[in-house]
């Protein structure tokens, strides 16, 4: 007899406290059922149930055998879980957190054609520039760049930005130009508001020394597009990501303030809660993502 079919039988004899009403769980007989306990018994050479006219009740082999038995029909059941799960079609509510900037700038563009493939899938994007919990807030994913904080979450790499410091040619023919990192004591800086280490940039010297910049900024503000319009009329120097400045560059609405510096290059990831398998809905978004970024680099925005 099947060993996987005999170990349900018994586990379910234990769980029903009986044969009769195993035999109603599994949709079989009773004398089938008995069968296939008898036959795991005869197999294993011992006895696991105590049998009298008004109860069943597994020894005490028997009782540590269903601890083992329960264990591998629960991995069996979640193995045809995953199987029926990666063979159907991605559908369902999917929740994502996003930073704004990117959000608006480079994910939302592309969300038509996601919809378009997958026509069974429903979006919710949260657009914010706070870290979320994505299990206790019930996010599916998220979009993060930079350094992953949570080594617990599962991560996939969509591509990759360039942080530089940019301000408009107006400025610098104003207040000059920075020629080391510490003459960006004497510049108007343009700060994010939200970051949890205040008004500081970590910034990489040409010797390859890491330095941190902690100056008052001119202007604080939670959002990148603002920070870079601000750097586009004048008002001072920002440090942002690729993503956002590339397009003002290339048009001569900023420039580099300081070109000598190393490219502080940062990753931008899925991620997602840990577990044995992947929904298709996400597995189906992040396979997604990687094809439209998949011409995206550090300066290729």
């Amino acid at each position: 007899m099947d060993r996987l079919t005999e170990m349900e039988a018994f586990a379910n004899v234990v769980d029903q406290g009986g044969f009769t009403d195993a035999a109603k769980k599994m949709g079989i007989s009773k004398s089938a059922v008995s069968k296939h306990v008898s036959s795991l018994e005869a197999r294993l050479g011992a006895r696991l149930l105590n049998r009298t006219t008004r109860r069943v009740s597994p020894t005490e082999i028997g009782l540590a055998y269903y601890d083992r038995a329960r264990r591998v029909l629960n991995d069996a059941g979640e193995a045809d879980a995953l199987v029926t799960s990666m063979q159907s079609a991605p559908s369902g509510l999917l929740r994502i957190s996003v930073a704004t900037d990117f959000g608006v700038n480079h994910l939302s563009p592309v969300l038509s054609d996601f919809l378009s493939d997958f026509p069974d899938i429903t979006v919710n994007m949260v657009l914010n520039n706070r870290y979320v919990e994505l299990i206790s807030e019930g996010f599916d994913m998220a979009v993060r760049i930079g350094e992953l904080e949570d080594s617990t979450l599962r991560a996939r790499k969509l591509t990759e930005t360039t942080k530089r410091m940019i301000a408009s040619p107006e400025y610098f023919e104003k207040y000059g130009r920075p020629q080391k990192i510490d003459d960006l004591n004497e510049h108007k800086l343009l700060h994010y508001s939200n970051q949890s280490s205040g008004n500081v940039w970590k910034l990489t010297a040409p010797s390859g020394e890491k330095r941190q910049v902690r100056t008052a900024g001119w202007l604080s503000v939670n959002d990148g597009q603002s920070l870079l319009n601000a750097a586009i009329s004048g008002l001072g120097i920002a440090y942002l990501p690729s993503y956002l400045y590339a397009d003002a560059l290339e048009q001569g609405l900023v420039e580099d303030a300081m070109p000598s510096l190393p490219d502080e290059t940062q990753g931008i990831y899925a991620v997602y809660p840990p577990g044995r398998f992947t929904q298709p809905k996400v597995r189906a978004f992040i396979d997604f993502l990687v094809h439209s970024f998949s011409e995206k680099g550090p300066m290729d925005w």
